[in-house]
């Protein structure tokens, strides 16, 4: 199995990408951390990964607090002595245009998307010095690279990700800390039914959001987290500070 011996700290991992990510990753081998600020949905993650056999830990935390995020990756590096591997996945959408979304909504965007990036980032880079280097993925969107309306500062937060990727793929390549991001499309997760069930008429908005993407479907978690996989794995030592876009045509 390709990242056997290897420990992997997934944040937001108590479903959608996050929990198919920790799913795959332990499948392959991994000892995984599950990461979630809800304490159910990052026990349910935990209880499958366990039920299958695998070596797991959850550690519940907000990936915005500082603390949260300094305690994730010393309970990791606890349980298992080292971390390889983190994957960026925690995040949230709020809607708004410019004009449109409030201050708080807009700090709280970027507090999740791209501070809590910077902070779980800080600590792992931290613990990965200590064992020679490890790999870190960003999952950003779709969205960096194209016009989502009424998502301005999701869109931002999710630009800032794909620059924040190249700019510490240099910084760390003398440390042998690879550094690459993934951009999912809209992709078919308990986040998005939950968003969608919010509109007046779901099934409405169900059918425009999968209209975005050429291929006529929304994505599945377990495609988006093979694209995570790869991007982690040894196969794709030669790729640092790049980008894996996996859209269903959105970008075409």
């Amino acid at each position: 199995m390709r990242f056997t011996d290897k420990v992997v700290l997934i944040t937001g991992s108590g479903a959608g990408i996050g929990r198919a990510s920790a799913q795959i990753f332990a499948r392959e081998g991994a000892r995984v951390v599950v990461n979630s600020q809800s304490a159910a949905s990052g026990t349910e993650t935990l209880e499958l990964l366990k039920a299958a056999g695998h070596q797991a830990l959850f550690v519940q935390g907000d990936v915005s607090c500082n603390e949260d995020a300094r305690r994730m990756v010393e309970e990791t590096v606890r349980a298992f002595g080292r971390l390889d591997i983190l994957v960026n996945n925690a995040g949230i959408v709020l809607p708004g245009r410019v004009d449109t979304i409030s201050e708080e909504d807009w700090e709280r965007t970027f507090a999740v998307n791209v501070k809590g990036t910077y902070l779980v980032s800080r600590q792992a880079i931290a613990a990965m010095r200590q064992t020679g280097g490890g790999v870190i993925v960003h999952v950003s969107s779709v969205a960096a690279e194209k016009g989502i309306a009424d998502r301005a500062a999701y869109s931002a937060s999710k630009g800032a990700l794909l620059a924040l990727t190249r700019a510490m793929a240099r910084d760390y390549l003398a440390e042998n800390i690879r550094v690459n991001c993934v951009c999912p499309g809209t992709t078919s997760t308990p986040s998005l039914e939950k968003r969608l069930q919010a509109f007046a008429d779901p099934e409405k908005a169900r059918a425009e959001f999968t209209a975005r993407q050429p291929m006529g479907r929304l994505g599945r978690d377990v495609e988006i987290a093979a694209a995570i996989l790869f991007a982690a794995s040894d196969e794709a030592a030669f790729m640092n500070g790049e980008n894996i876009s996996i859209n269903g045509g959105m970008t075409i």
